[in-house]
């Protein structure tokens, strides 16, 4: 199990566990945020799984590809550390990933 620290767009925080082997938009849903819309289901053609991933976490993540850069940069809420949780499998190396739910564009 995976342990995830997720704040809400309300800033409430609260601390989850999760299985491996799926990204982190499944795990969010299926955890209950929902803030986490994922209109398109994890198909990286909208951006309404959006996070903010901890600065310290971000470094551990694969690289964003094309198609992801361009759906956060319809977002006015983009950040340094934006990515889409679709595109974020969540794998050992991420057991302890901290995480805030980006505002709703």
């Amino acid at each position: 199990m995976l342990r995830l620290q997720v704040t809400t767009r309300s800033g409430s925080e609260r601390q989850v566990e999760v299985a491996g082997g799926q990204s982190l938009m499944e795990a969010l849903r299926e955890q209950g945020f929902d803030d986490i819309l994922a209109i398109c289901g994890g198909c990286c053609s909208c951006a309404t799984c959006h996070v903010h991933v901890a600065p310290e976490d971000f470094v551990r993540l694969a690289p964003m590809g094309a198609d992801e850069d361009d759906l956060l940069d319809s977002s006015e809420h983009r950040v340094a550390t934006s990515r889409l949780s679709c595109q974020i499998p969540l794998t050992e190396e991420l057991r302890s990933l901290r995480v805030r739910i980006a505002p709703a564009d």
